[in-house]
């Protein structure tokens, strides 16, 4: 292992440190929902710092000929970039009495701290997902120029989340994207779907799940009220992971032992029309908050 992940004074033992980065690993498999519809490139190792970002135009079908001489509309890359990859990182301590104990009183280390330090990193790496970070000028699903929007109906009535879901793969077809499709909600709209299609004895997400087949899925990240439905594919879009989620020993520090949960990762959105955020209605956008006590 690279002096980098496990620095020479590291105090865990090997059973210590492999319990450390699989409650780490297990941890960001739950929590991670942006992974569940974007396709992975890499690792492509810890020393990369930057990647070419490309921006595809081109979305009508191929071409059938006896000799190949039409035009095809090809695939073009109208924009090239190289784009720098952020970290994202989250220290915790381990008290050095705490390992001492363990050892005296021959019970396993509590993983616990580590896996709230990768259930930072994992949140932060979904907000980097859908709403990009201006400062490291990364883009999001949510915030991207060039994507498809729809002012959603209120969902409270039946059948107005399925009739914005036709809507919004409605206006991915006519972009060129035939599917799967994919969907991330806010939790509130995610409830939402639990009701009974009106006419019928089915729940509304189940549905739907019929024209979402890639995955429907809820994320506190998302605004509340917005959502987003993608057509899934490398080609239209990628998270690009240098280094993928890991733990990093920072050497001692007031004889504590400070660790590092991190990763390097950046989104490649390459078809931006392949993207439909569902935004709140109008009525939704003019409603006053309601106030405690009324």
């Amino acid at each position: 292992m690279p002096d980098i992940y496990a620095h020479h004074e590291n105090p865990l033992s090997e059973e210590e440190w492999e319990l450390i980065n699989q409650i780490v690993i297990d941890v960001a498999r739950r929590k991670l929902v942006g992974r569940r519809i974007i396709d992975i490139h890499g690792p492509l190792g810890p020393g990369i710092q930057t990647i070419i970002h490309e921006h595809f135009a081109g979305t009508t079908p191929g071409r059938i000929g006896l000799l190949g001489e039409q035009d095809s509309d090809p695939v073009r890359s109208v924009r090239r970039e190289s784009a720098s990859i952020p970290i994202i990182y989250k220290d915790f301590v381990i008290h050095w009495r705490d390992i001492e104990s363990s050892r005296q009183n021959r019970i396993p280390l509590d993983p616990s701290i580590a896996a709230a330090a990768a259930a930072f990193c994992a949140d932060r790496e979904d907000d980097l997902i859908f709403n990009g970070d201006s400062e490291m000028n990364c883009e999001g699903l949510m915030t991207v120029d060039g994507r498809n929007t729809l002012k959603r109906r209120d969902w409270k009535v039946s059948g107005n989340a399925f009739s914005d879901v036709v809507d919004a793969t409605e206006l991915l077809i006519n972009s060129g994207h035939y599917g799967p499709y994919a969907m991330v909600v806010s939790p509130v709209l995610y409830s939402q779907m639990h009701r009974v299609h009106q006419g019928t004895n089915v729940l509304e997400i189940e549905h739907i799940r019929e024209l979402i087949t890639d995955g429907v899925y809820q994320s506190p990240l998302l605004a509340s009220g917005t959502g987003v439905i993608v057509a899934t594919g490398k080609s239209n879009f990628d998270l690009a992971v240098a280094q993928d989620l890991t733990v990093a020993y920072l050497g001692a520090e007031n004889m504590n032992h400070p660790f590092r949960v991190f990763e390097s990762v950046y989104l490649r959105i390459k078809r931006h029309n392949a993207i439909c955020t569902l935004e709140p209605g109008p009525e939704e956008e003019h409603r006053e908050p309601r106030r405690r006590g009324k």
